[in-house]
């Protein structure tokens, strides 16, 4: 049997179409947790998956399987076309983090990328970016992506006492009345060889 996958022409003007987003532990890095982090633009995997197998195809070898959480994926086909064969697509709910994308390549080996969701905010994104790919990391998908969203929530409170101050002209209250002003005491100190 013969199948025959008819693909739309494509331009070749690359400069339309946005960079990959993607950042990916060194090469010979010990192993951890994770290998890096993809920041997709979407969460259609049938559309954002050839972009990225056309990335890591050279790096790591033909990719032939991906594993998602389907979680976060609103639909997860079971395969999809990328540049000159099919990347074959699988789900798990219990045993793979909802926020990790599994890449397998054929004889080669496998790599886990944190996939930080798209509507994400570039402050975060470049944070979980560095992280994931840190090859010294011991977190996973799931607790970096908790770890971002405390930080994002810290730095929003900061941004609202800042406005705080900000709309009550930045002066600090004025000291209560009722509490005596001790007077500034200069003290002299005496001249002392070596001492200025």
């Amino acid at each position: 049997m013969t199948a025959t996958i008819h693909h739309p022409p494509v331009s070749e003007d690359h400069s339309s179409s946005p960079p990959l987003r993607l950042s990916l532990a060194p090469a010979g890095s010990a192993p951890a947790p994770l290998d890096g982090a993809w920041w997709p633009r979407s969460r259609d995997l049938g559309a954002e998956l050839p972009a990225l197998t056309a990335v890591l195809d050279p790096l790591w070898g033909r990719i032939t399987r991906v594993t998602v959480n389907p979680v976060h994926w609103p639909v997860v086909p079971r395969k999809v076309p990328v540049a000159g064969h099919v990347v074959k697509v699988g789900w798990f709910l219990a045993e793979q983090d909802p926020h990790a994308l599994l890449l397998l390549s054929y004889h080669v080996g496998h790599w886990n990328l944190l996939v930080i969701p798209p509507q994400t905010n570039p402050v975060s994104a470049a944070w979980l970016m560095a992280a994931a790919s840190d090859p010294l990391g011991t977190s996973t998908a799931s607790r970096l992506t908790e770890e971002a969203a405390r930080l994002r929530t810290a730095d929003e409170a900061d941004r609202a006492v800042e406005a705080v101050w900000d709309s009550e002209g930045g002066v600090r209250p004025a000291v209560p009345a009722s509490r005596p002003r001790s007077p500034e005491v200069t003290a002299a100190t005496p001249n002392r060889p070596g001492v200025v």
